[in-house]
């Protein structure tokens, strides 16, 4: 029984159920995406808020140029750039054996800076948010001071008296991890099954405590709680929950605004944009997403996609329980090769804040993921790991789809021919060469 109901009662109700329980490659469009001008409330968070936390980063820009040299080049901006995947797309038209209208681009947060990752944006955003708050209240610093001073010893053993506790799958502890360390603060990373040996060997390389669990990630999210809980000291950022994450992710939105501005790429209704956000827990493509509607409006069609082992977004979204409901209930055991979105329940914060703002969820096969990351690399010479492949699919979902849904969108041929789809690649540039290796052959293996 699952929640009181047997699983042929939940498939009468909800007839997408048997599919996501048969691991089957699922697509769903919502049918209660709301106008923007509506769904936007549901966020309880504002533009305001957004530019908020664009001028607390640009506020700690000098002190990443000094802790990061990597990031000198970008004026201590922590962003990445778009690139068109010219090579990709007919070989895509070739494997879905459909024609695929507009133009594919690939979004490379595969490639920022300091964690590459897009936890780089979210999580780096908490620990800088909070190391201000601290250093406000201690003294330590200003609003008006240069936060360079923040790179020195002095700011260094300040921050050594306070902890910072995370439960992560991977990218997001890494992130935390790493700027946390950076700053002085004494990290916790509490590691689920899931997570890549080599992430767990980066983090202690920077001096970082990473407690691994035989569990799935809701248990190291638990353990994680739990530590900041027992003690005053410890700051717990919460992955499921945490408005700074969601906030640090939604700065996206204005940024890529100005770089599809200037790539001279229009986005409005006769010019509609489709973004495929590959979803775990939720945060990073929900605040992604947020940021997106508040730049582009009902221009910008949002589509999350999961891997076939792990559909908690759109198993939640899709019976409307959100966080009550995990694919554990269902008998999906939640095991994926895309480590980041191995998630078996999502995040209710993020799911009824954006439920009506997002266009719709996909999920897609481990072995599909493998293959399109040996596809990839020969077409366009990018190495990415297995998550960040899960946003491939999507512009062959929308165009290929039967729902009514371009039509409930208002998307005749003519805009979809004007089209800009954009892959946002969530992660690859720090995976070792050695394992790298492995993901290729794996892909290429698959690919025949």
């Amino acid at each position: 029984m699952i929640l009181g109901r047997t699983l042929e009662s939940w498939c009468a109700t909800y007839p997408l159920i048997r599919e996501l329980v048969a691991l089957q490659e699922t697509t769903w469009f919502n049918p209660g995406v709301a106008p923007v001008a509506q769904a936007l409330g549901d966020v309880g968070l504002s533009a305001a808020d957004v530019a908020d936390a664009s001028a607390r980063l640009a506020r700690f820009a000098s002190f990443l140029e000094r802790a990061f040299p990597e990031t000198a080049g970008s004026g201590g901006i922590i962003e990445s750039d778009i690139v068109p995947l010219t090579h990709l797309q007919p070989l895509l038209a070739e494997r879905y054996s459909q024609p695929l209208t507009g133009a594919l681009w690939l979004k490379r947060d595969s490639h920022l800076p300091i964690s590459g990752s897009i936890k780089a944006r979210g999580g780096i955003y908490e620990v800088l948010k909070h190391a201000e708050d601290l250093a406000l209240a201690g003294g330590l610093l200003t609003l008006d001071d240069d936060y360079a001073l923040l790179h020195s010893d002095k700011a260094r053993a300040f921050f050594g008296q306070y902890k910072i506790a995370v439960g992560s799958t991977g990218n997001l502890g890494m992130s935390i991890g790493i700027m946390g360390a950076a700053l002085g603060f004494d990290v916790t990373v509490h590691m689920s099954a899931d997570a890549r040996q080599w992430k767990k060997d980066k983090l202690r390389s920077h001096g970082v405590t990473v407690v691994e669990y035989e569990s799935d990630y809701s248990v190291a999210v638990a353990q994680g709680r739990q530590q900041a809980e027992s003690d005053p000291a410890c700051h717990f950022v919460d992955d499921e929950n945490s408005v700074n994450l969601f906030l640090g992710y939604a700065v996206a939105g204005e940024r890529l605004k100005q770089q599809l501005a200037a790539a001279q790429i229009s986005v409005d209704t006769q010019h509609p944009l489709f973004v495929y956000l590959p979803c775990g827990v939720g945060g990073a493509p929900g605040g992604v997403a947020f940021g997106l509607k508040l730049a582009f409006g009902d221009a910008v069609h949002c589509i999350f996609a999961e891997p076939t082992h792990s559909p908690c977004m759109m198993l939640g979204v899709y019976t409307g329980l959100h966080d009550e409901v995990s694919v554990q209930d269902f008998g999906i055991d939640n095991v994926t090769a895309a480590d980041g979105l191995a998630v078996g329940r999502a995040s209710g914060f993020v799911g009824k804040a954006m439920q009506r703002l997002l266009d719709g969820f996909y999920t897609v096969s481990d072995e599909e993921m493998y293959s399109l990351l040996a596809l990839m690399e020969r077409s366009e010479g990018m190495r990415l790991e297995p998550s960040a492949l899960a946003g491939v699919p999507g512009i062959a979902r929308v165009q290929g789809e039967q729902q009514g849904y371009l039509a409930r969108a208002g998307l005749d041929s003519q805009a979809m021919q004007n089209a800009t789809h954009l892959v946002w690649a969530t992660g690859g540039n720090m995976v070792p060469a050695d394992e790298m290796e492995a993901y290729l052959a794996k892909g290429r293996e698959l690919l025949g």
